[in-house]
């Protein structure tokens, strides 16, 4: 398959690169990480990478902007996105082929072509293994900005190493980009330090959050709390997994008031919940997950679900 991908790309003149709406470290380092390595590899080509800019993530990288007309007879790639309603922009559809490449299981298979590999930690490890492939048979070249958002990726997507998914393979994809010329330290602040202002949030999250006794954890941040705050929903993102410090802790979810809907975002130290996230049209991975609701009576029935999902475990 990632033969079948590299052939692909070398037949189009015009690459763009989408994402999932809500991005994360993954989202911009397997994207923009892929960005770099074409304009490397293929400096000829008009390759681009877009998508609404998320200002969390300028650390990492901006997004091209571009018009439909761009899309006529050029590739789409899409990256760590498991289905089209989560594809960042709806132009894609304009585009004359579409390779889907992610990590999430395939519910929606999408795309003229496509690999998902759901054993990867994060779709920039499948960049970084699509590199490999180039190198060894194409002569591919990776330049130590695309080495530094696919090792940013998958720092995100494995929780700094913590997570399960973090195989020895992603150790051995891990040690290889380190011998490439960036920051370590300097990225793993500007991933990870806090605002003060999310700091006092998370001393609230801390002290307000209720636990049942099977470790079943759930806290509500309305908007009078995101104002008393002064932190935006989506800077609440930082937050989701401070719970998971928490002992005896199962599973938790956090809701986040927009204006427009309940951002749900689960994590699990066990329970499989990406299905319960499926319930409201949501999704993500066995042990982290998101969905949206329209109304705190849903955010009732989710807590219920989920204390039923850990009473089992």
């Amino acid at each position: 398959m990632k033969r079948q991908i590299i052939d692909t790309i070398e037949q189009y003149e015009t690459i763009i690169i989408h994402r999932h709406v809500r991005p994360d470290p993954d989202a911009y380092g397997s994207q923009v990480g892929m960005k770099e390595l074409l304009t490397t590899n293929y400096p000829e080509k008009k390759v681009y990478a877009v998508g609404t800019h998320d200002d969390m993530l300028t650390y990492l990288a901006t997004q091209d902007v571009i018009a439909p007309d761009d899309y006529k007879n050029a590739l789409v790639i899409v990256t760590d996105t498991g289905n089209t309603e989560r594809i960042d922009s709806e132009f894609y559809e304009k585009a004359d082929f579409l390779i889907k490449i992610d990590h999430h299981p395939n519910v929606d298979p999408y795309g003229d072509m496509r690999w998902v590999d759901t054993d990867a930690s994060s779709t920039s490890e499948m960049i970084y293994l699509l590199f490999k492939e180039g190198e060894e048979h194409y002569g591919w070249k990776m330049s130590d900005a695309c080495a530094r958002l696919l090792f940013a990726g998958i720092v995100g997507d494995t929780g700094r190493f913590l997570f399960p998914s973090a195989t020895v393979r992603t150790f051995e994809i891990a040690s290889g980009l380190i011998k490439y010329d960036f920051n370590r330290t300097k990225l793993f602040a500007e991933m990870y330090e806090e605002d003060r202002r999310l700091l006092h949030l998370k001393g609230y999250i801390y002290q307000q959050f209720t636990i049942d006794e099977n470790g079943a954890a759930f806290i509500k941040i309305d908007k009078s709390i995101l104002k008393k705050f002064d932190v935006t929903a989506s800077e609440t993102s930082q937050l989701v997994g401070a719970l998971g410090d928490v002992k005896g802790i199962c599973a938790w979810v956090i809701f986040v008031e927009e204006d427009d809907q309940i951002r749900v975002r689960f994590r699990s130290k066990g329970p499989v919940i990406n299905q319960l996230a499926a319930e409201y049209d949501g999704g993500g991975h066995p042990l982290a997950s998101g969905a949206s609701i329209y109304s705190w009576e849903k955010s009732d029935e989710i807590i219920a679900k989920l204390k039923e999902l850990c009473a089992v475990k």
